[in-house]
């Protein structure tokens, strides 16, 4: 993450240099001060998503250790429910996945995918307990949200809703032990933005005054972060367009391939499609639930082309409307709709929004990063 984010600031100096050095001159520059859209940002909209996301963990493990104790249809449903619930900020949270979630190697132990299922269910045959510090041992592929999604769930093929009766004692065991090192997980997040950045050393900055106070060797100024938030975008988009919803959908109908469809044993995919989406609404817009009047990359943007910031936004939005149609009124979960012919139709357009979207942030907004008279 640190080599990463130190290119980034050369890239960027790079470009400004290439502009020309007086930029009183340049008619294309313009002026904007960064600090209010970055500090509302980081405070607001990024560590506020990763409380939540520790939060909503907490929650989680509680559901699962009420199933643990009283095996019922409601308590499953509950811990079921739970997880779509902290699903949410973490796939909203991955338009902005720098930081501590790469450089602790956090993300893998989250949210491997695919899930190896041949494992998982070689240990649950093959051991008789489980505790949470064997799950920590083990491979990311076996662990965090994927795992549990499939012990909560089921295999997705038919339906999403797993019974009570389907469900061991064994499997509740390693859910519950698997889900203390989730939260464990999202704990060792929260504190990295919050406390110390470096989890071996108690006197390391917190991660978010890297960038509330640039010049440092992460940020050398407001550019690499400006530039980091802006990227961040654009690898999600990229990754739900061209990755999570065209690489199962494949070249056409008989070329489909249902076992790259991530959360695909929750029927929750849509959802964490359309969550990423609004994690890039986040930022853009600078808002995360119900704060408001905040500023993000649109007012960094509109300090230059006020209707470049509102097309952007209207094609985030377009972009979220369409990947939501999909499900039809026949509310198909995606594993499935890659397999229909009138879905796919609503499928290849989604991808055509994320396709234009992304263009954009690309060709329109990152580019701006060269005009802006740095205050």
């Amino acid at each position: 993450m640190f080599k990463k984010s130190c290119l980034s600031i050369l890239v960027s100096v790079t470009l400004l240099s290439a502009c020309g050095s007086d930029n009183d001159d340049d008619n294309t520059s313009f002026d904007f001060d960064a600090t209010p859209m970055i500090t509302n940002l980081t405070e607001d909209v990024i560590v506020a998503g990763y409380v939540d996301l520790n939060t909503k963990a907490e929650a989680f493990v509680a559901a699962i250790t009420t199933l643990s104790t009283d095996k019922t249809e409601a308590n499953l449903a509950a811990a079921q429910q739970a997880w779509k619930n902290v699903r949410q900020p973490w796939e909203q949270g991955e338009s902005h996945i720098f930081g501590p979630v790469d450089s602790l190697g956090i993300d893998p132990h989250l949210d491997s995918w695919p899930l190896n299922t041949s494992d998982l269910e070689d240990l649950l045959s093959s051991q008789s307990s489980f505790t949470a510090d064997g799950v920590r041992n083990s491979n990311d592929d076996v662990q965090g949200f994927h795992t549990m999604e499939f012990l909560l769930f089921g295999d997705g093929v038919e339906d999403n809703t797993k019974a009570i009766t389907e469900m061991t004692d064994l499997e509740i065991e390693y859910l519950a032990s698997a889900a203390e090192v989730f939260e464990g997980y999202t704990q060792d997040l929260e504190d990295a933005w919050l406390v110390a950045s470096d989890a071996n050393n108690a006197s390391s900055e917190a991660y978010k005054d890297y960038l509330l106070e640039t010049d440092n060797e992460v940020y050398s100024s407001q550019v690499g972060v400006v530039e980091e938030l802006i990227n961040g975008l654009i690898g999600i988009v990229d990754e739900v367009g061209n990755g999570k919803i065209a690489e199962p959908f494949g070249s056409d109908i008989d070329n489909t391939d249902t076992s790259l469809v991530e959360s695909q044993y929750s029927w929750n995919s849509l959802a964490d499609f359309t969550n990423n989406i609004i994690g890039v609404q986040n930022v853009y817009r600078g808002e995360f639930e119900d704060a408001a009047d905040a500023q993000g990359i649109i007012d960094f943007v509109s300090a230059t082309d006020s209707e470049l910031a509102t097309r952007i936004d209207d094609e985030i939005s377009a972009a979220i409307a369409n990947i939501k149609a999909i499900a039809g009124t026949d509310d198909l979960p995606f594993r499935q709709a890659i397999g229909d012919a009138d879905a796919r139709v609503r499928i290849q357009t989604a991808i055509d929004s994320l396709t234009l979207l992304q263009a954009s942030l690309e060709n329109d907004v990152l580019l701006l990063l060269n005009e802006w008279n740095v205050q």
